[in-house]
C-alpha cells in the first residue's frame, strides 16, 4: 500500500516560512538540502511521520502565483479553542473558528490560517474522522 510521505509547497523566504511553521504547528527541521538552484527544508513534528517540504527556489524574487488549483493543508489539534488564541496571541492572525455540519448529522469544528506565502492551513479539532 502507498503511504503519504510528504507535501511540497515553494516559498519565498525560507526563514521566514520555517519559523511560522515551528511556531505555528511545532514542526522542526528534519532535513536540508541545498542545491545550486534550490533548497529544500524537510520539516516534521512527533505527532506524525508526515513531512512538510519546503522549497526556496534561489533567484524567485516575487511572491508565487497560487491559482486556482491550491486548496489547503490540514492539521488536526486536541484543543481547538486553545490553538486558536495561542495562534492568536503569537501573531499569526488565524481566521474565526467555524463548524460544518454534514447532511448525517456530523459536525467539524475548524479555522483557517495563512502562512507567509499565502498558502492557507485548515486547523481541525480531532474528532469524528479528523484524527
Amino acid at each position: 500500500m502507498a503511504r503519504l510521505i510528504h507535501s511540497m509547497i515553494r516559498v519565498l523566504e525560507e526563514e521566514r516560512s520555517r519559523a511560522f511553521y515551528e511556531t505555528a504547528f511545532g514542526l522542526a527541521v528534519a532535513d536540508r538540502i541545498d542545491f545550486d538552484s534550490f533548497t529544500l527544508i524537510y520539516m516534521k513534528n512527533a505527532e506524525s511521520g508526515f513531512e512538510l517540504e519546503l522549497t526556496v527556489n534561489k533567484g524567485q524574487s516575487g511572491p508565487y502565483d497560487l491559482g486556482t488549483g491550491y486548496g489547503h493543508l490540514a492539521v488536526s489539534v486536541e484543543a481547538l479553542e486553545a490553538e486558536h488564541a495561542r495562534l492568536k496571541a503569537a501573531g499569526l492572525a488565524p481566521k474565526d473558528i467555524k463548524e460544518l455540519k454534514t447532511p448525517d448529522g456530523n459536525a467539524a469544528r475548524f479555522f483557517f490560517i495563512e502562512d507567509p506565502d499565502g498558502y492557507k492551513i485548515e486547523v481541525l479539532e480531532r474528532s469524528w474522522r479528523f484524527r
